[in-house]
């Protein structure tokens, strides 16, 4: 990040996600992207440990927090941004493609009536190339489908928060089989980030890193264009596609799918409670295929 902003990561090592606060040094306001909630499936309980952390960071330094960013409705880990805009505010935002995958999962969920897939339950739906405002340092919002339909990057001061499209060179990209994925779009979308100045920081959202390498999350346009093992310079749409499409058979359904779309569409927000008083979460059986012996759901 240049002078005017300051970064600062959150890896949740449960999940691989790595969470993001961006601030404007000038007037200390702030951008969280990404948040975790933590939760255990087997208890069905939920915690905040992770944006704890988060919190504790923003008041030390003193942040007024304006915008907390989804990149997109994530298949791997719950999201705490409700929580931490009852905390200390700021506008929940997501590319305003959601809506395509709030239908599609209103749908697989069969869920209640009044959940509208229509985008309301969150605070601003951003449209491809939209400027924003965190402080005075200006921001926007880039749509970067092919993971998902409604994939979305920011670029801020220079830098990019990815979100699911690019991980780190030596893991290569993200699949592209969930619904309205495509692995076409996704080599276009990348190539997209990719056509930005060489000296562009990327800040990825997970990272799965090969044996004897710690977690990592920031590269650069030029390290992933000479280095990405999926779709470095030279690698063409063709080859990437084969590439993903036999990739992505041999992954599994990643382990917190289930439960954690269903928050994520609602903006972070668990499912309204029944006349028990009690947040239920769904289980479809018999939709989404039968787990593979030996896979561990990454997202690579």
């Amino acid at each position: 990040m240049s002078a005017a902003t300051t970064i600062q990561a959150f890896f949740d090592a449960q999940t691989w996600t790595v969470s993001y606060v961006i601030v404007d040094k000038a007037t200390l306001a702030a951008a969280i992207v990404d948040p975790v909630l933590d939760f255990d499936f087997k208890s069905g309980r939920t915690s905040t440990v992770q944006a704890d952390q988060m919190l504790a960071y923003i008041r030390e330094h003193g942040l007024q927090v304006q915008w907390i960013l989804e990149t997109h409705a994530h298949a791997d880990h719950l999201s705490s941004a409700r929580y931490l805009q009852e905390q200390v505010g700021g506008r929940i935002a997501i590319g305003e493609r959601i809506k395509e995958v709030q239908a599609v999962f209103k749908k697989l969920y069969n869920l209640e009536r009044g959940f509208l897939p229509d985008g309301t339950q969150f605070d601003h739906l951003f449209k491809d190339n939209e400027r924003f405002m965190i402080g005075q340092t200006q921001a926007q919002a880039l749509l970067v489908p092919g993971h998902t339909p409604a994939d979305m990057a920011y670029l801020v001061d220079g830098a990019v928060f990815v979100g699911d499209s690019l991980f780190m060179p030596d893991v290569g990209t993200a699949r592209a089989d969930f619904p309205g994925g495509d692995a076409h779009t996704l080599y276009r979308s990348i190539r997209r980030i990719l056509a930005l100045p060489p000296q562009t920081k990327l800040f990825v959202c997970h990272d799965y890193p090969p044996e004897g390498r710690v977690a990592a999350w920031e590269t650069s346009v030029a390290d992933q264009r000479a280095s990405n093992i999926h779709v470095r310079d030279g690698v063409s749409e063709e080859e990437f596609v084969r590439m993903r499409k036999a990739r992505d058979a041999t992954l599994d359904v990643p382990t917190l799918i289930l439960p954690s779309i269903q928050v994520n569409i609602r903006a972070g927000q668990l499912p309204p409670a029944e006349n028990d008083g009690v947040s239920y979460l769904k289980i479809p059986l018999n939709v989404l295929g039968r787990p593979k012996a030996g896979e561990t759901g990454r997202k690579s």
